[in-house]
Order: structure tokens, then sequence, then C-alpha cells
């Protein structure tokens, strides 16, 4: 029986970042239809298979989608054709699958994409955890002891 990888999203005006959780995977399958058609099928490192199709939301470029295959996960960047924010990944209104999830580490707001000039470009991308032993940590953000900066102000 087939599974479905979590699967991490992000969008910039142009494109859209598709990051599929497989370790190991072989066997990568990617195809990106003009009408928003994207379909993934690997098999992962216990030989179980994983595949899903998902409609976006617009059109897409098929010649635009790239594709890079890390040690633990699958990194896909679709052009949208044509360009603009979509309000959300899929063409459905419903709420998306439950291994579908917002990229938060590659999360850029409409506002915020032009002054965000120190995001990797595609050619020099970075696949997290491909170097790194994994930690509970990971994605988290750095917040100060609130407690100690209370006792300073008093």
């Amino acid at each position: 029986m087939s599974r479905q990888p979590e699967v991490l999203w992000a969008q910039r005006s142009d494109k859209v970042y598709l990051t599929v959780s497989v370790p190991d995977a072989r066997d990568i399958s990617v195809k990106c239809e003009a009408d928003g058609r994207f379909t993934f099928s690997a098999v992962g490192v216990n030989g179980d298979p994983f595949n899903f199709t998902l409609q976006l939301y617009g059109n897409i470029s098929p010649q635009g989608c790239k594709t890079k295959t890390g040690l633990r996960n699958i990194l896909c960047c679709i052009l949208k054709e044509p360009k603009g924010w979509w309000k959300r990944l899929l063409k459905s209104e419903g709420k998306p699958a439950p291994y579908i999830k917002v990229d938060w580490n590659k999360w850029c707001d409409e506002d915020d994409e032009e002054s965000d000039s120190n995001l990797a470009s595609d050619d020099d991308t970075v696949f997290t955890g491909e170097n790194e032993e994994s930690s509970d940590d990971e994605g988290m953000l750095y917040l100060p002891d609130l407690e100690k900066a209370r006792g300073s102000i008093s």
C-alpha cells in the first residue's frame, strides 16, 4: 500500500517550493502539468512506495519544474504561470490533507519578498539536515529568557 510523505510548502510571487520528506529515496518521479497538476512518486529506504497528486491553486510552467534530491528530502521548485501570489496551495477550498504543511523556514510574506535578499537561490539551496544531526530544536526560533528580562526591569 502506498503512503503519503510529509510535504512542506512555501511560495514567492513567481514560484512554489515543495519539500517532500522521503529519506534515502530512489526511483523518484515528478510530473508537472500546465493545469497545475503535480504528481510525485518514490520508493523509500525500506521499499515502501510513496506517492501523491496535488491540484495546485493556479497554472504552472512544466518546463520550469526543477527537482533536487537530498539525503532526507526532495525539493521541488515549480514556476507559476502567470506570476502572482496564491491564496493557498491547492485549488480546493477545503482543509488540505494532514501531510501538507507550511514550510516556515522558506515562508515569505507578499510584502517581504522584495526586502528578503539573503534567501538562497535555486542553485545554492542547502538541504536542511543533510549533513547535520537531527535535534528537537530544529526549526525553532531562539527566544530570550523572559523571566530574566522581567527581573532586570524591576
